[in-house]
């Protein structure tokens, strides 16, 4: 809908009636790439990317100057480099991203219990209660955008609506560090402009089958009966689609989210055809995902492969486990098959192993032979000592040869 690079900037003046708007949607600004330039204040002008040193590696973050160039996050970062030479890359550190996620989160929930997170940089907040309390919703937001800038140094930028979806356009539409508040009964004057790929759910095939039959924005969508867009997308699509386009959404903000899925990726600095090398990579991979299931208290009942080759041929393979697990040793005997069952492999790029649909606690009921015991206490000893002396300490003997 609008561009990333903040050109179609769009904020509410400050007479707005937000009563009909307390559906709030925050994003930080930029965030991977504010976070870095908090210690690098003298390039806040310049184009800054936020990757990895190799240009292999892909671009974690852009701040706007360099998105203004047409870099992206996921872009490789030898294509970033290309399209703006002088852009400054700064390594990431995601512990400072969570460490400033925690800060920001903590103001939202002092404003309403209501606060659902979607990621690390932002939230949808209910704040229809906090009108005794606090103020309107635009009077929250502006309290919001204030105590994140002077509490952290970094900026947020908030879209207040009816509904979650209207919020978020809006939020999009606002940035940089602005505020959007779009009234229930300006609704449909907000979205009905706006094209069709900016429908939550329209990615480019869904776009290309809207717009060949003509429909092109979302007062288009509105406007064609839902047995027409049956025929171009499906029937769950159409619907959904079609109240969306209504300015009809009555998810609710929920407080509870579940991560759906953990895993891990590398992308090597020069491509690997060394099978050795690439299992032991799927070990260590293994290892780092159990450790994160265990910490978050959860299991995973589906193993997921993923290698993409020189050609940026990527392939995925899946194997659904009879338990859900949070063992190393079990993720990666499953992702070792995958692996092993494609046969010859040409040169691999990135490869990478991630645990799915998962379920909270622990493994289920264990039988009366547990086959896996040993290797439960194993891991949960090698847990202990990561919490008390850091990770990297103590792992699988196999990960001690140097990669190559």
């Amino acid at each position: 809908m609008s561009k990333q690079d903040g050109s179609t900037r769009q904020v509410s003046a400050a007479s707005v009636d937000s009563t009909s708007a307390p559906i709030l949607h925050i994003d930080l600004d930029a965030f991977f790439a504010s976070v870095e330039l908090l210690d690098h204040p003298e390039l806040v002008d310049q184009p800054v990317v936020v990757a990895g040193k190799s240009l292999r590696s892909v671009v974690t973050a852009a701040n706007y100057p360099a998105r203004k160039y047409g870099v992206r996050s996921a872009m490789p970062l030898g294509q970033a480099m290309r399209l703006c030479p002088k852009a400054v890359v700064l390594e990431p550190h995601f512990e400072k991203y969570r460490h400033y996620s925690a800060r920001v989160m903590a103001i939202f929930d002092e404003m309403t219990p209501l606060v659902e997170r979607l990621g690390i940089d932002e939230a949808f907040l209910d704040v229809s209660g906090a009108r005794s309390l606090i103020g309107s919703p635009a009077e929250v937001a502006t309290i919001i955008r204030r105590r994140v800038q002077e509490e952290t140094r970094l900026t947020c930028s908030v879209g207040a609506a009816a509904t979650k979806f209207v919020a978020k356009l809006a939020s999009g539409r606002a940035k940089p560090d602005g505020l959007l508040v779009i009234p229930e009964n300006e609704t449909l004057a907000f979205l009905h402009p706006l094209p069709v790929g900016a429908l939550w759910g329209v990615g480019g095939v869904t776009e290309e089958a809207l717009t060949s039959r003509g429909l092109r924005t979302i007062g288009d969508i509105a406007a064609t009966p839902i047995s027409t867009l049956q025929r171009a997308v499906g029937e769950a699509s159409a619907r959904k689609l079609h109240d969306l386009a209504n300015g009809r959404d009555p998810r609710p903000v929920t407080t509870r989210t579940e991560e759906k899925s953990v895993g891990h990726e590398i992308t090597f600095e020069t491509d690997v055809t060394d099978s050795d090398l690439l299992r032991r990579e799927l070990l260590r991979m293994s290892t780092q995902v159990a450790a994160r299931l265990r910490e978050a208290g959860v299991t995973g009942h589906t193993v997921v492969l993923k290698l993409r080759y020189a050609d940026f041929t990527t392939i995925t393979r899946s194997r659904k486990l009879a338990e859900p697990t949070d063992l190393a040793r079990r993720i990666y005997e499953e992702v070792r098959a995958s692996y092993e069952a494609l046969g010859a492999h040409r040169p691999v790029r990135l490869i990478g192993v991630r645990a799915e649909q998962l379920a909270e606690g622990a493994p289920g009921q264990l039988g009366l032979w547990d086959t896996d015991e040993g290797w439960r206490e194993a891991e949960r000893a090698i847990d202990g000592v990561t919490q008390k002396f850091g990770r990297g300490v103590v792992g699988p003997a196999a990960l001690l040869r140097k990669r190559d």
